[in-house]
């Protein structure tokens, strides 16, 4: 009997030990068999995403075929935690629709995809492990641990953008012109004293009289164009429209000398013998009743003296035109010419200074903005000139100088009132979309802008959000600008990077020279490029506390 109970105790026994050893939760226990893997080790911010591939190896003998393993990757940073997916894993005895880990060993792998929140600079991802078993949730002792992170470096780059303006077409100097009109009798080339009274001509009279008295004008000279009508001998109208030409011109002198006043502008004369042309046009615009026959005959014929037989051919229309058309093309045309000098760069600043802006155009306007570097300064003059004038240019300036102050409502306010969008309006409508945070749309209006510097250099900066550093080194390429700089460093070209930033003076050329330093494995550098980020902007202090570029150098911070 005691044998019996004996042996009894000692079956029960091992069957004990049997059941336990193959227990599913042994795999809790050894938890260190499995191999975890992550890629990369160190994570990376990139297009506000952080993307990460783990891969877990199970050994020979590890899962049990009872089993259900639920994996889940979790970012842990300073203020939370995110979870991924989860990735469930069963034994090859159980009846889910898991993925199989055979006794033998396997392996499993996912891709984890996060978005990103402020405070994941600093944080680890880990993998959670659960064993699932006899309807239990049993929780491993610890979590794997899968990456540190995260790299936050394009963070740094320079998103405010580069507003494009549009070019004034100020000049120096103006050109001003007054036109006076002397018609004459048929077949007479004699100026009538009737026709040197006519409002036209005291108007032209007195327009170089001012010019000659007025020290900012300049006399430049006087065209004089001579006609006569197209009826008649040729050799008869050539001689006579010459003659109507040098007429003109000495009875304007004349009137002049008699106000003392002398000219010295060159002269330029041309003389039309027969002007048809004229002729076609008065007749056009004429209610002349047959006038498409007399324009039909034009056509028709291009010799002159056909046409003059033709036209005289039809009495009645021929008697109209002597009456109503050919005495208004006996004429000489004289139009003087008046360089005007312009205000000077000290005259503009100074009426800007006194806030004396009210009689400048347009061109004056958009020129003086550009004579000061003070931003509103130039808002002022820009919204004087869109406000007074209405122009396309002025409003896209004025929303470049609400953009340089950071105001894109008021830029986006201008920009609507822009009717014909340039280049630079396309520039600087992506620069507000940027800054809305609408970056797929700020994309396309600076591919829309072309070629145009500022776009380009802008479209870098939407590389580096998007994470196509690349692309945003070309972009960027011989600029010279710290985004520059930080697309080098992105692409792993640090001593190029280092070669821009050495040109540039401010906090975050130096904190991104301490970047390059901690990549080369450079202890002092670090430090002494942080130090001189920190005194051009202390905020860069709490950057580098949590920034795992620098995780080597704790002392360095």
């Amino acid at each position: 009997m005691k044998k019996s109970l004996l042996s009894l105790a000692t079956v029960l026994a091992t069957l004990f030990i049997f059941t336990s050893c193959n227990s599913p939760k042994k795999m809790i226990k050894n938890a260190d068999q499995v191999g975890v893997q992550c890629a990369p080790q160190v994570l990376e911010i990139k297009n506000n995403e952080i993307i990460a591939r783990w891969t877990a190896n199970f050994p020979d003998g590890y899962f049990h075929k009872k089993a259900v393993l639920k994996l889940q990757p979790v970012l842990v940073y300073q203020g939370g935690e995110v979870a991924g997916p989860e990735k469930m894993l069963q034994g090859d005895k159980v009846t889910e629709n898991y993925e199989v880990i055979a006794r033998t060993g396997g392996s499993t792998s996912q891709s984890v995809k996060l978005d990103y929140k402020p405070g994941m600079e600093k944080s680890r991802l880990e993998l959670r492990a659960t064993l699932v078993y006899n309807g239990e949730n049993l929780p491993f002792n610890q979590p794997y641990k899968l990456a540190d992170g995260a790299i936050a470096t394009y963070k740094l780059v320079s998103a405010d953008g580069i507003s494009a303006y549009e070019s004034d077409r100020y000049q120096p100097f103006l050109t001003e012109t007054k036109e006076g009109e002397i018609k004459y009798v048929v077949n007479r080339s004699d100026v009538r004293k009737s026709e040197l009274t006519k409002a036209e001509v005291t108007e032209l009279k007195k327009f170089i009289e001012e010019a000659n008295s007025d020290p900012r004008k300049e006399y430049q000279g006087l065209d004089v164009d001579s006609y006569a009508s197209p009826e008649g001998r040729l050799h008869v109208n050539e001689k006579l429209s010459v003659d109507r030409g040098k007429t003109a011109q000495d009875a304007l002198k004349d009137i002049l000398k008699k106000d003392k006043v002398e000219v010295s502008g060159a002269v330029n004369a041309r003389n039309t013998a027969e002007d048809w042309d004229g002729f076609r046009y008065l007749v056009a615009q004429s209610n002349i009743q047959d006038k498409d026959l007399i324009l039909r005959v034009l056509s028709m014929y291009s010799d002159p003296t056909t046409r003059e037989k033709e036209l005289r051919n039809m009495s009645k229309v021929f008697k109209i035109l002597e009456d109503k058309i050919l005495p208004e093309l006996r004429r000489s045309v004289m139009v003087a010419k008046v360089q005007v000098a312009n205000y000077t760069d000290d005259e503009l600043k100074a009426m800007v200074n006194a806030n004396n802006i009210e009689s400048l155009d347009t061109e004056a306007l958009l020129y003086a903005a550009t004579l000061y570097n003070d931003i509103p300064t130039k808002t002022k003059l820009y919204k004087k000139a869109a406000d007074k004038y209405g122009d396309d240019r002025a409003y896209n300036n004025l929303a470049g100088a609400y953009l340089a102050q950071g105001d894109a409502a008021n830029a986006k306010a201008a920009l609507n009132s822009v009717k014909n969008k340039t280049a630079a309006a396309k520039n600087n409508q992506g620069l507000v979309a940027l800054r809305d945070g609408n970056v797929d749309n700020a994309a396309q209006l600076f591919n829309e802008a072309g070629s145009l510097a500022p776009a380009k250099q802008n479209a870098g900066i939407v590389a580096i959000e998007r994470g196509t550093y690349d692309v945003a080194a070309n972009a960027l390429s011989g600029t010279g600008t710290f985004n520059e700089a930080l697309a080098l460093v992105l692409t792993d070209k640090l001593d190029a990077a280092d070669n821009v930033l050495a040109k540039l003076d401010s906090g975050k050329a130096s904190y991104l020279r301490a970047v390059i330093a901690a990549r080369k494995g450079n202890a002092s550098n670090v430090s002494s490029y942080l130090n001189a980020a920190y005194a051009k902007d202390a905020s860069l202090k709490v950057r580098a506390q949590n920034d795992i570029e620098f995780a080597k150098f704790p002392n360095a911070i």
